[in-house]
């Protein structure tokens, strides 16, 4: 393909579907569009190119992905320069058959072609024909540096260190449309943070889908403990936040470098999925129940004042209710500050939608609302014994709904609402005294 070398005139709209991991390609997406002229559209239809960033781990996400599509089509009749594109998970499952399907699409792109963004549009402008570049390759991971970030926030920052996942749960399509793992190095990482943090960043995520598996592909010894370290000692950085965990790849050695640093966060995301071991064997999931409240005890002892959440699948291929039950005691144990409770969905492609038990809807739907809420009688009283204590909060802005109102997130990531102050501005570090918990959020008072 030819590089680009024309400097388009037009706006971009771009549509985020799925995970932190699309968002942050999105902004890697964006960034690469203004290179080359573009600005941004603030309504879909006053774009010159329109960029579906698409997801495929549940059914509903790729139907809403099929009906904005139908909207473009009938755009596209009204603006027959208009650029589509696809691109994220949906676009490496499906490739060209998305084309095939959709003629309104000019360009299919896989995770691993966000990069070639740029010569696609400028031979799309030249009326190539449709484009699809899905091809998996690890090697470009160190790309990602090399790609200018249109970040919306000038405080907080994705960092995403490392593509793809080795793991093979039986329920997720993921390592079949992000490929086999593939890590960025310390020093690539490292060089981005810095950069981030000379232009004021205090707050930085790194992103993988699995982070504690991070740097096993070097075989050279790298783990996350080696990174954490490396990251802790840059100045200007406040705060570390990661995700996500995963228990199969945890180590102690990682939570003491976690414990160590004063910037990482106290708070861990933990996926266990479920409370019964015959559920994570089916999952492929690699750790037991005993193993998880191994692991559990020891980062609570090490960071007491952590807040641990967590990821639950209801009603996978073969649960029984005596399973179920075992779910229900482990968040009683448990005790995690919230759960994100997903009813199983099939996925075309992996081994659980070939399984042959599958639940009942009926059933699936009743059990996670009895998880749901054991869970959130469990995050109101952890939450209510956070009320008449100070936190220190980044301040984000204001609320959704009441611009006199603003939020910030404690090192535990729980949202605290208070009322906004004449001298406050984004990106301030504050302290703010919760005086009501709710189930999901906090309300308070500054007190500086």
């Amino acid at each position: 393909m030819e590089p680009y070398n024309e400097t388009p005139a037009g706006k971009y709209f771009t549509l985020t579907y799925g995970c932190q991991m699309n968002e942050s390609d999105s902004e890697r997406i964006n960034g690469q569009l203004e290179e080359i002229g573009y600005q941004p559209a603030s309504v879909m239809e006053d774009a010159d190119i329109v960029i579906l960033n698409t997801c495929s781990i549940r059914q509903n996400a790729e139907e809403k992905v099929y009906g904005k599509i139908g909207e473009l089509k009938k755009l596209k009749q009204e603006k027959p320069h208009l650029l589509v594109g696809i691109t994220g998970c949906m676009a490496q499952e499906n490739k060209g058959r998305l084309i095939a399907r959709m003629p309104v699409i000019d360009f299919v792109l896989g995770p691993y072609h966000i990069h070639d963004l740029k010569d696609v549009v400028s031979g799309e402008k030249k009326g190539r024909a449709p484009v699809v570049m899905t091809e998996m390759n690890p090697e470009r991971v160190s790309d990602f540096s090399e790609l200018k970030a249109a970040r919306k926030s000038h405080v907080f920052a994705w960092v995403p260190i490392m593509q793809g996942c080795n793991k093979f749960c039986t329920y997720c399509i993921v390592p079949y449309v992000r490929g086999r793992q593939a890590s960025r190095t310390v020093q690539d990482i490292c060089g981005e943070v810095r950069r981030l943090a000379e232009e004021g960043y205090k707050e930085i995520t790194l992103l993988g889908q699995n982070v504690n598996s991070y740097g096993l592909d070097f075989r050279n010894g790298t783990d996350f403990a080696d990174l954490i370290n490396s990251l802790s000692e840059i100045p200007g950085i406040e705060r570390i936040r990661y995700m996500t965990s995963h228990p199969r790849d945890m180590t102690f050695r990682m939570v003491d470098a976690m414990a160590a640093s004063p910037k990482v966060v106290r708070h861990m995301h933990l996926p266990v999925q479920h409370g019964s071991n015959e559920m994570l064997r089916k999952m492929n999931r690699g750790y037991t129940i005993e193993r998880f409240f191994e692991l559990l005890e020891y980062v609570r002892e090490k960071m007491p004042d952590i807040a641990v959440t967590t990821d639950i699948i209801t009603g996978f291929p073969g649960e029984t209710e005596n399973m179920h039950q075992e779910t229900l005691s482990l968040l009683k144990k448990a005790r995690f500050d919230s759960a994100y409770t997903f009813i199983y969905s099939p996925r075309t492609g992996t081994p659980a939608a070939r399984m042959t038990d599958q639940v009942p809807e009926d059933i699936k739907k009743r059990r996670l609302q009895e998880l749901m809420n054991t869970e959130n009688s469990i995050s109101l009283e952890l939450n209510r014994a956070m009320e008449g204590h100070t936190f220190r909060v980044i301040a984000e802005g204001p609320t959704k709904n009441d611009p006199e109102h603003w939020f910030g997130r404690t090192s535990g990531n729980k949202m605290i609402i208070f009322p906004k102050d004449k001298k406050l501005e984004v990106g301030m570090t504050v302290s703010v005294h919760v005086d009501k918990a709710q189930t999901w959020i906090l309300k308070g008072t500054l007190t500086e």
